[in-house]
């Protein structure tokens, strides 16, 4: 998801890098309510039965804003109980639940989650369904996607144009479901009903469309691979669609784009770029993750979202983001910044998913740092590097970007810009890109369409890179100071340490030596000789690649 328009809508400035010593918030005692823990954590009415399949079948009425639909449930049983958590976000409500015919009882608990009571004998590795009724008039968004819910517009010609966003907010604001990041389908049928003449598009791979005999109709879509809650969206327009095809890293990817249709000859032209782009990603990433279910765009009335295998897209046909560059170099207005970050996000959050939100930035760390790497690709290293420092003056520092887990809490937006130029810098100790390009395509491959948590992300890249960057995560994961490098003069040695930082912090850095050249140099907390000089007035320079401060004492 993109996070500069919330800086822009929020009211927030460009801040400028902030070199003083801010708060630490790890230690902060925020307090965290019943709800958030029956949404935020695996509950053990969650924990025995593990999904399998949803088949959503939903039916949207544009004229008063209102949805109605029912959604089958497939799971397997892992431990044996009889209370099952499903969830659904006022004012929606659940209207009846019935396994095998037999209607059950239900019971609310918290504002937004339902203890549904089985009555049939739940087996051990037995495979069993059940279909949840449910009605109302979904939340409507007031700042898709961040404040998501049902998008209801008209386009320029009076049509209507709705979508869904849910990201942070969970996917159970339209649709009632296991609304927690670990557990995901393996497989989901997605039935959407609107009046004609519009057309509903989802994830994954059209199935076909029916005629009813009230004037409206129902396209049914497949998605064929594991898919995030939050990843699974409703659009509904007049579209136009626009059928092509990528030679990728595993055959030919489907590409599709559903455009409103005055739109239709700018998308022809515009949505060439999302071929430069997979090509780009598969590169740094390894294939597509999704070849069975295809890669579409489709156009939206806000400004777009990570939908797996059915990215959104609401950025005006046009360069930079909202046309503008928010790195301030200049290469951002080189390419589409919806087109390229939320297209990286089928690898990271699509692909690879947190476990529990406090995770996001394996989602927004990654698929920031992917518009680097693009910028890279297309017009070489230096510019790629420019581009991500460029990044920095939207750096807050305000509290860490991983906050405390099951309460269903995000951290930090910080996970996006600054979480970028943590990666930028690991790839700078890495000191070796085609081992650097091996970790990004590996992680791909070892975590292929699993719910992971940041230890994974972490181990593995100490691991590959034969580094530990134990401390340099929790740096910049967990705490909320930029490391201060400080130097003094002893003795004609210039002598180093870290300041401001966790305990133990030890990160190598690349710093000027006296015969101009960067070389690395390796301060802990305390005092050590980093190189002989004469030069007591020397100023002492750090790679400006790293995400430091420097301080002469």
């Amino acid at each position: 998801m993109s996070f500069y328009c919330r800086l822009v809508l929020a009211g927030l400035c460009v801040l400028a890098l902030n070199t003083g010593i801010a708060q630490n918030l790890v230690g902060s005692t925020q307090k965290f309510t019943r709800n958030d823990t029956l949404r935020g954590s695996i509950t053990p009415e969650r924990a025995w039965w593990d999904l399998q399949y949803y088949e959503l079948d939903i039916k949207v009425n544009p004229q008063n804003r209102s949805i109605t639909g029912s959604n089958i449930i497939q799971y397997k049983v892992l431990h044996i109980n009889n209370l099952l958590q499903i969830d659904l976000q006022a004012p929606l409500k659940i209207e009846r639940v019935e396994q095998d015919g037999q209607s059950l009882q239900t019971k609310q608990i918290g504002r937004n989650a339902y203890l549904v009571t089985l009555q049939k004998k739940q087996n051990i590795g037995a495979s069993e369904r059940l279909k949840i009724w449910y009605s109302g008039k979904p939340k409507t968004a007031t700042l898709p996607p961040w404040y998501g819910g049902f998008s209801w517009e008209k386009d320029e010609t009076g049509n209507d144009f709705i979508a869904t966003s849910c990201q942070g907010l969970g996917a159970s604001v339209w649709w009632p479901c296991k609304d927690h990041p670990y557990d995901e389908p393996d497989s989901q049928r997605i039935r959407i009903t609107v009046p004609e003449p519009l057309i509903a598009v989802a994830n994954g791979r059209f199935e076909q469309v029916y005629q009813n005999s009230d004037s409206s109709r129902t396209f049914s879509w497949f998605v064929a691979n594991p898919i995030n809650n939050y990843g699974v969206n409703l659009n509904a327009a007049v579209y136009a669609h626009i059928a092509d095809t990528l030679n990728g890293k595993n055959g030919v990817l489907s590409l599709d784009f559903f455009v409103l249709k005055y739109n239709l000859e700018k998308a022809q032209r515009h949505f060439q770029q999302s071929k430069t782009v997979l090509r780009a990603f598969e590169y740094w990433f390894g294939p597509y993750p999704f070849y069975e279910d295809g890669y579409k765009l489709v156009e939206v009335p806000y400004v777009g979202m990570e939908h797996q295998s059915s990215v959104t897209y609401g950025n005006g046909y046009q360069n930079g983001h909202n046309g503008r560059d928010i790195s301030g170099s200049g290469w951002g207005l080189k390419w589409d910044y919806i087109i390229v970050h939320e297209s990286a996000h089928e690898w990271f959050a699509n692909n690879i998913t947190n476990r529990d939100p406090a995770d996001m930035w394996i989602h927004e760390s990654f698929a920031t740092y992917s518009e680097s790497l693009y910028t890279e690709y297309l017009f070489g290293k230096d510019a790629g590097a420019e581009y991500v420092r460029g990044q920095r003056l939207m750096i807050k520092n305000d509290k860490p970007i991983i906050p405390p887990y099951h309460v269903n809490a995000q951290g930090s937006g910080d996970m996006y810009f600054k979480g970028a130029n943590m990666l930028h810098m690991i790839r700078q100790i890495v000191a070796d890109d085609d081992k650097w390009r091996r970790i990004l395509r590996g992680l791909n491959q070892e975590f292929y369409h699993q719910t992971i948590g940041s230890d994974s992300i972490e181990s593995y890249i100490s691991r590959q890179a034969g580094i530990r960057f134990d401390r340099v995560f929790d740096q910049y994961l967990r705490d909320n100071r930029i490391p201060v490098l400080e130097y003094r003069f002893r003795d004609k040695k210039l002598q180093v340490r870290w300041g401001n930082c966790v305990s133990g912090f030890n990160m190598p850095v690349k710093v000027a030596f006296p015969d101009g050249a960067y070389r690395f140099i390796y301060p802990g907390p305390e005092w050590s000789d980093a190189f002989t000089t004469n030069r007591r007035n020397l100023q002492l320079l750090a790679d400006e690649n790293f995400y430091i401060t420097v301080r002469k004492l």
